[in-house]
């Protein structure tokens, strides 16, 4: 395997597991949890993925060929309202993973170098997908702090429990002596 496919393989499990935590986040929160602002200054986890969705339609859809920032996209207005439905919130939370994915699905190694554009400034392919890479990791943590907040005592961990690192560390090492043998 190229260094280029390595990458693009990377990158893919990397979107996939920071969807994963947001995804595990958003299951043990109703829509009511979902529209709560820590401060009226914060945004609830409802607006962070309506923002999330929006960026990633923009960002995505024709990737190679427009600039990330489409004409039709109304960032400020990302910010504001919510979903009427947790469904809802779901349905634009898919949409824009949905859309990510298809796209890097279909780049190819020699794409990896070409210039794209956001707002008007040249990034190679690499440094796009970096930039967003970061940007949806900042958000997701967000996420999953506002859900501890929630849920506190009820909250279900999505790493290492408090107080159960050896634990862990002891039965990781188990499983991969256990595939090695296999």
């Amino acid at each position: 395997m190229s260094i280029q496919n390595e990458y693009l393989q990377c990158v893919i499990a990397n979107f996939k597991t920071i969807k994963d935590l947001g995804e595990k986040t958003i299951s043990q929160l109703d829509i009511e949890e979902l529209h709560w602002c820590p401060t009226s200054q914060s945004n609830s986890i409802a607006i962070i993925i309506k923002h999330l969705s929006g960026n990633m339609l923009s960002r995505w859809t024709d990737f190679l060929t427009t600039d990330g920032e489409k004409p039709n996209r109304n960032r400020d207005d990302e910010f504001k309202g919510g979903y009427p439905t947790k469904k809802a919130l779901l349905q634009a939370w898919e949409n824009g993973w949905n859309t990510l994915f298809t796209t890097l699905h279909s780049l190819t190694e020699n794409d990896l170098l070409k210039t794209i554009y956001i707002r008007g400034e040249a990034h190679s392919v690499v440094k796009a997908i970096q930039r967003q890479i970061s940007h949806y990791s900042y958000h997701i943590g967000q996420i999953v702090y506002i859900g501890k907040q929630i849920k506190n005592e009820n909250w279900s961990s999505l790493s290492i429990p408090k107080g159960k690192s050896i634990e862990y560390l002891e039965d990781m090492l188990k499983q991969h002596q256990q595939k090695l043998r296999e």
